[in-house]
């Protein structure tokens, strides 16, 4: 599918999502994958998490425009996916399963142009939830919304909106969410004196309760394989993460949190080691 165009609205402040949340965990990881020259694409998951061991076991094979996905966990859940793309231009249609509910299927559309994007997805039982997001707009400037209903109740469940601006040192974002009870407004900017680095600042406010949130992050590109990130909020919530690349696409990844508002608590510390041979 195109890169161009207003992206879908999952990607409204995704980027500054992903400095202040994506891979900071409490738990611990460990994942190997390989590829194949077939097309075939296998990865193994161990989780420990609060003293419980679980893990999964994903196998994906690709032939031009169509994927196929299947991973099985160790509670026996087993999810399958099928993935065609381009069977209209610009579309892609993605059908999924999750073992033994049967009632856990659904089909999705994703459609991205130069100018619109929207995906539409249904649930395959009796009563099925219907989930729709469009955005409108360039890759500079977009504006976007989701909503799903459920048929089962004759209600829309959620409804949310945004805006984005993109220019190309930093980006600025508003999410509209919790069917306007809540608000976050987040602007990132990349800096040179961080080697590529980026400082990211994000305000959220829920309306029914008055609780503000203030939050302050930052990543530092050491060098090609190592990247140290930081954040802060206003309730004394610290968290820090180093990120090295041991080989080619295998990664270590060491991360903690902090009380600093109560530092009889003890830190929480997270570790994942990604290995691709």
């Amino acid at each position: 599918m195109s890169g161009k165009g207003p992206g879908f609205f999952s990607a409204i402040g995704k980027r500054g999502r992903d400095i202040l949340t994506k891979d900071y965990n409490s738990d611990q990881r460990f994942t190997i994958s390989s590829s194949t020259n077939s097309g075939l694409d296998l990865k193994s998951t161990l989780v420990k998490s609060r003293g419980l061991s679980s893990g999964d076991v994903a196998a994906e094979f690709k032939y031009k425009n169509k994927a196929v996905n299947v991973k099985v966990d160790t509670e026996s859940n087993v999810l399958t996916t099928f993935t065609v793309s381009d069977v209209v231009p610009s579309a892609k249609t993605i059908a999924s399963i999750r073992l033994p509910d049967y009632s856990s299927g659904k089909v999705e559309v994703q459609y991205l142009h130069e100018h619109v994007a929207f995906t539409l997805g249904v649930g395959l039982d009796r009563s099925p939830v219907i989930d729709f997001s469009g955005t409108m707009g360039t890759p500079s400037i977009a504006f976007g919304a989701e909503t799903s209903y459920s048929t089962s109740v004759g209600k829309f469940m959620k409804y949310n909106a945004g805006l984005c601006l993109k220019m190309p040192s930093s980006n600025a974002s508003v999410i509209l969410g919790d069917k306007g009870d809540s608000m976050k407004v987040s602007y990132l900017h990349q800096l040179e004196r961080l080697n590529g680095g980026v400082v990211v600042g994000e305000i959220s406010r829920r309306f029914s309760t008055n609780e503000n949130t203030l939050t302050v992050g930052c990543s530092y590109v050491v060098d090609f394989q190592t990247v140290l990130k930081a954040k802060l909020n206003n309730h004394g919530n610290l968290g820090a993460l180093l990120q090295h690349e041991l080989t080619r696409k295998s990664f270590l990844t060491i991360s903690s949190a902090f009380e600093t508002k109560d530092l009889d608590k003890s830190p929480k510390f997270g570790f994942t080691l990604l290995l691709k041979p």
